[in-house]
């Protein structure tokens, strides 16, 4: 059995080696893609910053995915992006990702955000499912100024 938890600084090579993993796995990992965002190396301190989180999913010592928020980039203040959410082949398809999307959605409330958007790629076809099923709504098109100009499908959602 595991557990969600909030990120720490030890879990940066986990995280990152997730991300570089699984985003090519989905042919997302040309340029305009998350794979790129400067935050991948050091992912503990860009979540611990000011109405961010991360939480990752933790079993028998080892991290499976994981998943944050943070300010929607040229966003307003109301507005959080759900980021860099993503889990091992061996972490799908169990339930994990709705764990964490929940911590990330709690977390958001917390931060005072009222609205929840986020970007991914045509090929995450069970994460899109996961967000359907929590109530995200597909929207024409993308948002602030995230510089994810390779993604092509856009949820968003009320908190």
């Amino acid at each position: 059995m595991g557990t969600v938890r909030a990120i720490e600084a030890a879990d940066n090579s986990a995280i990152k080696n997730i991300i570089r993993t699984v985003m090519p796995e989905f042919g997302a990992s040309g340029q305009g893609f998350a794979i790129h965002d400067a935050e991948v190396e050091d992912m503990y301190n860009a979540y611990t910053q000011k109405r961010h989180a991360y939480f990752v999913y933790e079993e028998d010592g080892k991290i499976l995915g994981g998943g944050g928020i943070g300010p929607l980039k040229g966003g307003d203040g109301d507005t959080c992006e759900l980021k860099k959410m993503y889990f091992l082949s061996k972490g799908r398809g169990k339930g994990l990702g709705q764990k964490v999307l929940t911590a990330c959605l709690e977390a958001a409330r917390e931060h005072g955000y009222k609205t929840c958007y986020l970007e991914t790629f045509n090929t995450m076809n069970q994460a899109m499912k996961l967000y359907e099923r929590n109530a995200f709504k597909k929207i024409a098109g993308p948002c602030g100024s995230t510089g994810h100009f390779a993604c092509d499908v856009f949820y968003s959602r009320a908190l």
